[in-house]
């Protein structure tokens, strides 16, 4: 890059120069390192719109360890607070940086030493389906009520696309494939979250305080849903047939925050770290050479100490189509419930004995974490409409939940009563 393309006013605020890069470089690679920036290119790291919570760039660099070596390559994502005002306040107030950052400095380093000390030695490594953290700052606000000092955040990640991993189209929805490998993603996430929790025999919302705490995400999603249920039900008005629908929708909106409240708070034998915001936006995909699919985790600012089930029935109810949702969300539970099983064997866990947790379990609390997917699904419902295919695809939803008596959150109501 030129010297003029450095001061492009459309980056010009993001202070990104040869120093930055190569300080950020030296931090990563170690102190005794001296990289050398030989040239970088900057552009935009998404879509306009498609990123509420941070501003993106994407950044292809090209560096030496120390003068005189051969030179190497990699390519960055860097996320820093919107500057948008509102966007920015919004960001700020709830902690979505701050939580993103710990959760690749804090939580992914504890998982990592977790795992070297417990995982038995025949047993290959549980790998972990995110993006390599490079660089993360944090600094809140500070100075005086007359020179206050904003708040301001960067998290540097290693940009996957360079390695092949490609978004899903929301529209179409997940493949089988794509679904499994999501699943099994999460799975072992959980599992190392869930077995660190165990073992050494502290809630993990203690051990980590900047995880979303449950009073606060429900009024964060709550908020969301008042915005999207009117939404959703103008565009129930006018399609006929919908009107059972509609009716049960307008009679849980008094108790959707309870609902939201009671389905969030994380519940014994199987809290641990959630997504919570698990859809195929957030999500990347790369088919390998035997044909078997990967995926990459996005967007932890939502990190939650919750129930697993959560992030799995809102992958299930946002991302995938209809026919491959009725059919196969059986064997995606399955599937799910071999890797997370199966990574916390590996980890000295038995789920089953230890924790008197079974798969028949599993299937209880996905029906109750449908519900809670299904009001998220309404908090962001203007992502579906506007679109045939996504329209039609919460509509088959909506019916199916109809049907099968979740919107009478009569699930949640027991377990309520059994909690008291």
């Amino acid at each position: 890059m030129s010297d003029s393309e450095e001061t492009d006013v459309s980056y010009a605020d993001w202070n990104i120069s040869r120093d930055w890069l190569e300080g950020v470089l030296q931090e990563y690679l170690g102190k005794d390192s001296q990289p050398e920036v030989v040239e970088f290119t900057i552009r935009p790291g998404c879509n306009s719109g498609e990123s509420v919570l941070s501003d993106i760039l994407a950044i292809g660099l090209e560096y030496r360890r120390a003068p005189q070596q051969a030179a190497e390559q990699i390519n960055l994502i860097v996320k820093r607070l919107p500057q948008d005002p509102y966007s920015r306040f919004f960001v700020t107030e709830a902690q979505f940086d701050l939580r993103e950052i710990r959760f690749y400095t804090q939580v992914i380093p504890d998982l990592e030493v977790f795992q070297r000390k417990n995982r038995q030695e025949s047993a290959p490594p549980i790998e972990l389906p995110i993006a390599r953290c490079i660089h993360a700052h944090y600094s809140p606000a500070s100075g005086s009520e007359e020179s206050p000092e904003p708040p301001e955040s960067y998290l540097v990640l290693e940009n996957l696309a360079s390695k092949g991993y490609e978004s899903a189209e929301f529209s179409r929805g997940l493949t089988l494939k794509q679904a499994e490998a999501a699943l099994d993603a999460i799975a072992r996430l959980h599992a190392l979250s869930l077995t660190l929790k165990v073992k050494e025999g502290k809630p993990l919302n203690e051990r980590y305080p900047f995880l979303f705490q449950t009073a606060r995400a429900t009024d964060s999603y709550q908020q969301l849903v008042e915005r999207g249920l009117p939404q959703l039900a103008r565009f129930l008005e006018r399609r006929p047939g919908l009107e059972a629908v509609l009716e049960a929708l307008l009679a849980l909106r008094p108790r959707t925050k309870e609902v939201i409240a009671n389905l969030l708070a994380p519940e014994d034998p199987l809290a641990l770290i959630t997504h919570t915001d698990f859809w195929c936006n957030n999500l990347l995909f790369r088919a390998n050479d035997d044909g078997a699919c990967e995926c990459a985790i996005l967007d932890w600012q939502m990190v939650t100490y919750s129930r697993p089930t959560n992030d799995v029935a809102l992958l299930v109810v946002s991302s995938l189509p209809t026919e491959l949702r009725r059919r196969h969300t059986s064997a995606l539970l399955d599937g799910y419930w071999n890797s997370l099983t199966g990574s916390c064997s590996t980890l000295g866990l038995d789920v089953s004995s230890q924790l008197n947790y079974t798969r028949s379990d599993l299937d209880r609390d996905y029906r109750r974490s449908t519900l809670l997917a299904l009001l998220l699904c309404i908090g962001s419902v203007d992502v579906a409409l506007g679109d045939p295919m996504t329209e039609q695809r919460l509509i088959d939803v909506l019916e199916d939940l109809q049907n099968e008596g979740v919107l009478a959150f009569k699930d949640v109501v027991e377990q309520q009563q059994q909690q008291t």
